[in-house]
């Protein structure tokens, strides 16, 4: 116990320690919010001007919502720093002298990613929603809304997760490159495009992102699927990065 809690203490000292991951959080932060912030504003304005502009299904509640889909890339370069920083500076040698056991270093790694994700997440979520009520002044709603506290502790689920798949993807890869290479375009444009052709709508649900996203939609009915999806995503990758690890690091 006490070699998996100074495990721990290891990972959490050497995530302070990358600048890269101290920056992506902050950015996490400040576009969830801003978009928060710019998301409500514009919508007051196209309300109150009756601008056709404004999507046919807006409601306040899932606007609240909107800025984490943005703020998430942030958080997936800071899963992907993480793991990958030991790679490119050469101190995994040093971690694996540290830690022998291959499945302790890695485990605690993940551990404190996901922490990290989710201690960032809780706040930046409930800020931002409350960012985009503010914004939008008498068409707000509050945090007790129907469907609003279910929605918003999905979306720390979804954004923990996502970071530990980014995580996992990182492990396998070994390199930052291939997962911001795959994964930045895929969440920000990729599956969405897909989800709106016909012939690949269905199976765009079965992705990471897609699937995930009916954890932060407001009154769901699919809820479920979509946390199973994502998980199932995130056990894989995880998973997979262990085998990685396992075999091939020395």
């Amino acid at each position: 116990m006490s070699e998996t809690l100074a495990a721990v203490r290891a990972e959490t000292t050497k995530l302070r320690g990358i600048r890269g991951t101290q920056v992506s959080l902050l950015l996490f932060a400040a576009v969830s919010i801003l978009i928060a912030a710019l998301g409500g504003w514009s919508a007051k304005n196209a309300l109150e001007s009756d601008n056709p502009s404004l999507r046919s299904d807006f409601t306040p509640e899932q606007a609240g919502l909107d800025g984490i889909l943005y703020g998430q890339l942030a958080l997936i370069v800071f899963g992907v720093l993480v793991v990958t920083s030991e790679y490119t500076s050469g101190m995994m040698r040093v971690s694996l002298l540290a830690v022998p056991r291959r499945g302790r270093l890695y485990a605690a790694k993940m551990g404190v990613t996901a922490l990290a994700a989710l201690t960032a997440s809780v706040p930046v979520t409930v800020l931002g929603y409350l960012v985009t009520q503010a914004a939008l002044g008498s068409h707000g709603s509050s945090l007790g809304a129907s469907g609003v506290p279910r929605a918003l502790a999905g979306s720390v689920v979804y954004l923990t997760l996502m970071c530990l798949f980014a995580a996992g993807v990182a492990a396998i890869a070994r390199s930052a490159v291939v997962p911001l290479a795959v994964l930045l375009p895929m969440v920000l444009a990729g599956t969405h495009i897909l989800s709106l052709i016909g012939a690949t709508k269905e199976m765009a649900r079965y992705f990471p992102d897609q699937a995930g996203n009916e954890l932060l939609t407001v009154d769901s009915p699919h809820t479920a699927f979509g946390f199973t999806v994502l998980l199932a995503w995130t056990v894989a990758a995880v998973g997979w990065g262990w085998v990685r690890q396992r075999r091939w690091d020395s």
